[in-house]
C-alpha cells in the first residue's frame, strides 16, 4: 500500500474512486476498473453502487501536490513483477532510463564544453568584480 487512499479524479473515468483504490493499492486503474463491473454484473449491483457513493462522498481529492509529476530526483522506477501491478514492463524501463541517461549525458557535454571555454574564465572574472 501506498499512503493516504484520495480520490484521483484526474484519471478516473466518473469521481476517481477506482484510480485512487489502484494508486493506493499499487495496482492498475482498468484492473481495478473490471473487478468493479464484474462485482456489479456479478450480483453485487446494489453493494457496489453504495459503496461507490459512499467512497465518492467520504474520500477527499487528491491533493494537488500529490498529483504533480514527481521530478527526476524524486521519480521512482518500477519495474512490473505481475501484469497487474502498476509500473512499467522492463523492456519499457530499459528504454525510459536509456534516454534519461542520454538526456544527463548531453546535460554534462554541454557544462563541459562551457567549462573549458573562454565564456567561462569571463563570467567569473566578472562575478569577482
Amino acid at each position: 500500500m501506498k499512503g493516504t487512499l484520495y480520490r484521483d479524479p484526474d484519471n478516473g473515468r466518473i469521481a476517481g474512486v477506482c484510480a485512487g483504490l489502484a494508486n493506493h493499492f499499487g495496482m492498475e486503474t482498468w484492473l481495478v476498473r473490471i473487478l468493479t463491473v464484474s462485482a456489479f454484473l456479478l450480483g453485487f449491483g446494489f453493494f457496489v453502487v453504495v459503496a461507490y457513493i459512499a467512497a465518492v462522498l467520504i474520500l477527499d481529492k487528491k491533493p494537488p501536490e500529490a498529483s504533480a509529476e514527481p521530478t527526476h530526483s524524486q521519480q521512482e522506477h518500477q519495474v512490473k513483477q505481475k501484469p497487474w501491478q502498476s509500473g512499467k514492463s522492463a523492456s519499457q524501463l530499459i528504454g525510459d532510463l536509456d534516454r534519461e541517461f542520454m538526456q544527463m549525458e548531453e546535460k554534462v557535454t554541454h557544462m563541459e564544453a562551457y567549462v573549458t571555454s573562454s565564456a567561462f574564465n569571463v563570467d567569473q572574472a566578472f562575478k569577482k568584480l
